[in-house]
């Protein structure tokens, strides 16, 4: 079982920064990708990005390629999420993702493991 738990969610300005992070817990994670899922209200959740724990292939979605940025920091099992940039339609809750597999995979959907989610709100 792997517990994740988000923080750093808040309410910025327009062309604002945050940073996310998501701590990991449970289980070995070498073999997981860890990655971000958003929902804005009415919307389905949609990938933002995802990166392999044992190296550093990362994938983002187009809306966000450029200005947000995935790291992670396997000491600390935590996986960070910058924004830069930050605009008004970026505002949803912001999800941490753990699957078994590559970052391919998380892309592809159906994570393992879910945070509880994180609220980011971009005013204009």
């Amino acid at each position: 079982q792997v517990q994740l738990v988000e923080s750093g969610g808040g309410l910025v300005q327009a062309g604002g920064s945050l940073r996310l992070s998501c701590a990991a817990s449970g289980r070995t994670l070498v073999s997981y990708a860890m990655g971000w899922f958003r929902q804005a209200p009415g919307n389905e959740r949609e990938f933002v990005g995802g990166t392999n724990w044992r190296n550093s292939i990362t994938y983002y979605s187009d809306s966000v390629k450029g200005r947000f940025t995935i790291s992670r920091d396997n000491a600390k099992n935590t996986v960070y999420l910058q924004m830069n940039s930050l605009k008004p339609e970026d505002t949803a809750v912001y999800y941490c993702a753990a699957k078994q597999g590559s970052a391919a995979s998380l892309k592809g959907g159906a994570p393992d493991y879910w945070g509880q989610g994180t609220q980011v709100t971009v005013s204009p």
